[in-house]
């Protein structure tokens, strides 16, 4: 029997609340909507007064900065991914500059199928912009940008940074699902991507049950929201997300920050995870499964509290020597034998 499919609303803060969800977004685990906090914002006062009033506010900043609109036909009903091949994607890439893209989306007004452009710097493409649509309480470092387009779906995907997101036009669903859910959400290939990051081949709006019979495990226990003009969301590093735009048109601005991560990127260790883990034999495989939940994820505390403090090499927080010592050894072992 399915298993039924009943999500979660996600838990709803209070605006004075967002500086410290920001701030501890490093060891917060829970995803949030903020009704009403962009309520006040100039663009979003704009968009409650008509789709032609939204854009030609936003005309007011548009720059003919150039940028890469996406394409998809009517038959794809604005699910924008890939082709049964996955070797390509059921959408065209258009090269046009940001400011025509928002003025042909007034006139002659919106092609048949769905179009989007997605994740503009708005410092970029639209300067002026973010300083008048301000989030408050959001970290400092950060990047606005634009997420403007029709009526369509972006497939299941994470993020490696907390985000802020408030709607400034039209409405959107967000479905969300933890990080530990990945092995129900039948990821796609990492390369070719249509749009910089991986995603999910699974609807979760149009289950498949025989091809994905997990993910209707994973859509139980998703959190959802819809979100209207004003209404914003944060959404931790990781989480999982399926996103529709509801509305003929859509503004969804957002702002990611990076967390200070000491050292190389987490997805290199990953990648040379690939190289050096993924074909061991199973004997090493629990061997190598268990140091990382020892040494690197520190499932059972500190893993050096039991040495005098100087004898813990690196098991303690590596000194910049250390880690300079570290990525040689790296970067010989990856090049291989010499000579």
């Amino acid at each position: 029997m399915p298993v039924p499919i009943r999500p979660s609303p996600i838990r709803e803060a209070v605006a004075k609340e967002l500086e410290e969800i920001a701030g501890r977004a490093g060891e917060q685990l829970e995803p949030a909507v903020i009704r009403g906090l962009a309520s006040n914002f100039p663009v979003v006062q704009a968009a409650i007064s008509g789709d032609r009033q939204l854009l030609l506010y936003l005309l007011k900043f548009a720059l003919p900065f150039e940028v890469e609109a996406l394409h998809a036909p009517e038959p794809v009903q604005g699910k924008f991914g890939y082709n049964d091949d996955l070797k390509s994607f059921n959408f065209t890439r258009i090269t046009t500059s940001f400011r025509d893209f928002v003025m042909n989306l007034i006139d002659p007004g919106p092609p048949a199928g769905a179009i989007a452009v997605q994740g503009i710097r708005a410092s970029d493409a639209a300067p002026g912009f973010s300083e008048r649509n301000v989030i408050a309480g959001a970290p400092a470092g950060g990047d606005y940008r634009l997420w403007l387009g029709t009526q369509a779906e972006v497939a299941i995907h994470c993020d490696p940074a907390p985000n802020i997101a408030y709607v400034a036009g039209g409405r959107r669903r967000f479905t969300l699902f933890a990080p530990e859910e990945i092995g129900n959400l039948y990821m796609g290939p990492f390369d070719p991507v249509p749009n910089g990051t991986q995603i999910s081949l699974a609807d979760p709006l149009r289950p498949n049950d025989s091809r994905f019979p997990l993910l209707r495990e994973a859509l139980a226990r998703s959190q959802f929201a819809e979100l209207c003009p004003g209404d914003a969301i944060f959404i931790p590093t990781g989480w999982y997300h399926h996103v529709e735009a509801l509305s003929p048109i859509n503004l969804l601005i957002n702002y990611w920050w990076q967390q200070p991560v000491p050292g190389p990127s987490p997805w290199d260790a990953l990648m040379h995870g690939f190289m050096a883990l993924r074909d061991l034999p199973a004997a090493d495989r629990r061997v190598w499964r268990a140091m990382f939940a020892h040494y690197i994820f520190e499932d059972d505390g500190d893993p050096g509290a039991h040495i005098q403090p100087d004898m813990l090499g690196i098991i303690a927080r590596p000194t910049p020597a250390m880690k300079e010592a570290m990525r040689r050894r790296i970067i010989r072992a990856l090049a291989g034998p010499q000579g």
